[in-house]
Formats: C-alpha cells, sequence, structure tokens
C-alpha cells in the first residue's frame, strides 16, 4: 500500500523561491546584528528535558515537545503514573531531551558551560528553528525559526535602548510600517499585583494577563475575578491600566500609584530614560508606547520587557519580544549574569512581506543563463566559454539531450533571464547566441574572441 505523501500539521515545506525569500530576510537582520556588535553561534536541536522545563511558566512547559527515549531506556516507563493521570510523571519517565522551545534558555545553559572562555558583556546572535505544541493557525506554526539578539554579562540600560534601535533599524530596512512596540517591566507589574492584592498569585496573575491579546481585556478581568478573587475595588484601576495610550499620562500614574518600593523605583527610572531616547529619534514607522497589560508570560523575564506586532496584521500577533533577565543562569550554579535579549518571529514577518509585497522582484530572479543542450559534444566544445560566464554569473546547463521547445519552456518556467545557444549552426560558424528570454534579442558572438564583447 502507498504512502500518500504528506507533513505534519504546524510545518511548512519550502519551495526554491519561498527559500530565497527567507534568506533576504535573515540576511537582513544579520547584517543589523553584525552592525550593532554581535557575534553569531548555534547551539543543539535538542536539550535535556532539565534545561528547558521550569523557565517558561505552565502554559509554556505544556508546549514542550519531549523526544521518546529509545532502546532500554523505555523499558523504564513509570506505567503507574500514566494510570493515575500523572501525565508530567509519565512523559518525565520516557523522555530526559526535548526539543529547544527558544533560544534564550540554551544560550543561558550555553554561556553557563563556557564562562571561563567568553568575555563580558557577551553580545550574541542566533537564527535557528525551535518547536512549540501549540494549536497550528494561520502565521502560527510548530516548527519556526527564531532570530536572537541577546547580551549577557551588563545591566546597563543602555542594551535595553540598542534593543529598540536594533527592532526599529532592522524593520525598517524590511519595508515594514505601521508597527507597534510595546514596553512594560516586570517590577511595575510586580507593584501592580501588590496593589491590587494579588501578589500572592503574581505567577497566575502574569498568565492571564498574558491572554488579553487574545480573549480581550473584560475576560480578562473576569478571569481574574473567578480564578484569583480580583476584588470589585480594584476593578477601575485595571481598566484605566488597559485603557491608557498616553507614555507620559503611564508614566505619572506609575509614579503616584505604583512606586511601592526600591525595585519599583528604579523600575520607574529605567522606563523614563528610555523614553528620553526614544523622544530624541523620529521613527515614522513604528510607534513606541508603555502598556502597563504586556506581561509576556514567560518566567524568567524580571525587568524590561518588549513586544512588537503590526498594525496591519493584528491577525498572527507579535513579530517579536523579549526583555531583561537576571536570573537565568543562576540554575545552573553558575556565575549570576544579567542578560537582555529580543527575538524576530521570520514567518511571521515573511508573512506580512508577502501579503503587502514588500519583497523586492530580484529575489525571482536568481537563474541567470541556461545553456541549452545540442549534445555532449557541443557541450564539451563550450567549457571554456561555460567556465568563463561562471565566474560572474549564476550559469544552468540542461542536462538532458531533450527537444529545444522543451528546454525553452524549461528555462521560461523557472525564470531564466537568457538562454545560451551552441549547436551544429553555431559551430560550423564559429559562434554562440545569447538570447535574452524577455526581450527575445539575441546576441551572436565569436567563439574564439568573446571575452572582449
Amino acid at each position: 500500500m502507498s504512502i500518500k505523501p504528506s507533513i505534519p500539521k504546524g510545518t511548512r515545506d519550502y519551495h526554491p523561491n519561498l527559500v530565497s525569500k527567507r534568506n533576504y530576510i535573515i540576511q537582513k537582520l544579520k547584517d543589523n546584528f553584525i552592525r550593532f556588535g554581535y557575534h553569531e553561534i548555534q547551539t543543539p536541536s535538542f536539550e535535556k528535558s532539565n534545561i528547558l522545563k521550569g523557565n517558561y511558566g505552565q502554559e509554556g512547559d505544556r508546549l514542550i515537545f519531549n523526544i521518546l527515549n529509545s532502546g532500554e531506556k523505555v523499558k523504564k516507563a513509570n506505567i503507574n503514573s500514566l494510570k493515575d493521570d500523572n501525565l508530567s510523571e509519565f512523559v518525565n519517565s520516557i523522555s530526559d531531551k526535548a526539543l529547544r522551545y527558544d533560544l534564550t534558555v540554551p544560550l543561558a545553559r550555553y554561556v553557563s558551560q563556557y564562562q571561563n572562555e567568553i568575555k563580558f558583556p557577551f553580545k550574541r546572535f542566533q537564527i535557528q528553528n525551535v518547536w512549540r505544541a501549540d494549536r497550528p493557525q494561520k502565521g502560527r506554526f510548530q516548527e519556526f525559526t527564531q532570530c536572537d539578539a541577546d547580551v549577557i554579562g551588563s545591566d546597563s540600560i543602555l542594551n535595553e535602548i540598542e534593543m529598540i534601535n536594533i527592532y526599529a533599524k532592522s524593520l525598517k530596512d524590511l519595508g515594514l510600517k505601521n508597527l507597534e512596540l510595546k514596553i512594560n517591566h516586570r517590577a511595575i507589574l510586580n507593584s501592580i499585583s501588590k496593589k491590587i492584592e494579588l501578589n500572592s498569585q503574581f505567577k497566575k496573575f502574569m498568565i492571564i494577563l498574558d491572554k488579553i491579546d487574545k480573549i480581550g481585556q473584560e475576560n480578562v478581568i473576569k478571569e481574574l475575578i473567578e480564578s484569583l478573587s480580583l476584588k470589585d475595588k480594584y476593578i477601575e484601576d485595571l481598566k484605566f491600566i488597559f485603557n491608557s495610550k498616553s507614555n507620559s499620562d503611564i508614566l505619572e500614574f506609575i509614579e503616584k500609584q505604583y512606586i511601592i518600593d526600591e525595585d519599583s523605583k528604579i523600575a520607574l527610572g529605567q522606563l523614563k530614560t528610555i523614553k528620553d531616547f526614544f523622544d530624541l529619534n523620529s521613527y515614522d514607522h513604528i510607534n513606541i508606547s508603555f502598556d502597563l497589560s504586556l506581561a509576556r508570560g514567560l518566567d524568567y523575564y524580571t525587568g524590561v520587557i518588549f513586544e512588537i506586532s503590526s498594525n496591519n496584521h493584528k491577525e498572527i500577533g507579535s513579530i517579536g519580544g523579549g526583555g531583561r533577565y537576571n536570573d537565568l543562569t543562576k540554575r545552573f550554579s553558575a556565575q549570576n549574569l544579567s542578560g537582555i535579549g529580543i527575538s524576530f518571529g521570520l514567518e511571521r514577518i515573511f508573512y506580512i512581506l508577502e501579503n503587502d509585497s514588500l519583497f523586492p522582484d530580484s529575489i525571482d530572479q536568481q537563474n541567470e543563463i541556461l545553456v541549452l543542450n545540442f549534445g555532449i559534444e557541443y557541450i564539451k566544445k563550450l567549457d571554456h566559454v561555460i567556465n568563463y560566464f561562471r565566474k560572474s554569473n549564476n550559469l544552468t546547463i540542461y542536462p538532458d539531450e531533450s527537444k529545444i521547445i522543451k528546454q525553452f519552456s524549461y528555462a521560461d518556467h523557472n525564470k531564466f533571464r537568457s538562454v545560451l545557444i551552441f549547436g551544429k549552426d553555431e559551430d560550423e560558424n564559429n559562434i554562440f547566441k545569447i538570447k535574452n528570454m524577455e526581450s527575445g534579442i539575441e546576441k551572436i558572438i565569436n567563439i574564439t574572441n568573446f571575452k572582449e564583447v
């Protein structure tokens, strides 16, 4: 019985033209990462489970793709846990490795493992695939590519400002417009949770708040009341937080209501510094705003957090995000190093460029010259010509001695700019022809002195 060829949900194949377009985005991001002084690293596609788990919150950990143990290790499966419906313990008994969920936790492991060889602050970028067992939908895949930039070993607010500039510069180079960059601070969120008497349930508060773009503010408030017993007297404060638009008003509101300890005082100072810097810059393609409802549910964030999206394509959610993390390397019994990082979602950026026709036409014109095949004896006589053109052109030899009409059809379908013609008639006249596929104009070149043409 034959097998129907298909791929798993949440994944996709990339045809040559799509790969070219993805590489276009990647190269733009790489150019900017390098321009800002970052160096590329790569890490394995899978890590030990205990490295990954415990960093992403309950919801995030649930989306980790576990790798089933092989051979004799499978016999160690804890069947009693399965019978008791303790799925987490059962999974741990049959899997000790997992596909990476993001690039930040592997970076923390990398830095901790090689800390004696690294000179800090360490500025790295990384462009690799990650996997999440989320429900596939438009612009969302279970396998996707993240493009990250991080600074490890520095707690300077200049790093946060640099991250904003990387977003602004990179996305402008890609032609994206009408973007929204939201900024918040975990210390301010912590102050809010204390003021509304939910600090003992801070993680659950973060998880619910992180759903605001999916379920809306009314449903978030409803869930806070039902799940965490939010008191009625705090509802209006939360509505003000959700609906505030002016950066100045938000900072004033924070200063009046939520400066309750040294951490929140430092956080306010950092947000003011960020505002002072981006007030100096005029970004015509991106609006930068403080959003006190921004949570970013990952457990490891401790300071400033970012999220960027397209106002023209809200259906796909954010196209990037990140933030400050102070305790990530602490888990690995290493020197505790402060870090900050941002990530670009390649698939979602691709979706926008494709839908808004922002890819340059030249991306689809990689095929330059096709040498028509009139027989191997003619290809042999053309060898020095072929080698000459390949020094500065993309050149393909049609491999089979097929009908010429079929070879021209191949050139047309694959968008070759020109075809090189050298058959019996050309050989007898000591020439070859180059025909422009768009205009139909032919150039006749003497085969002995073609270098002069």
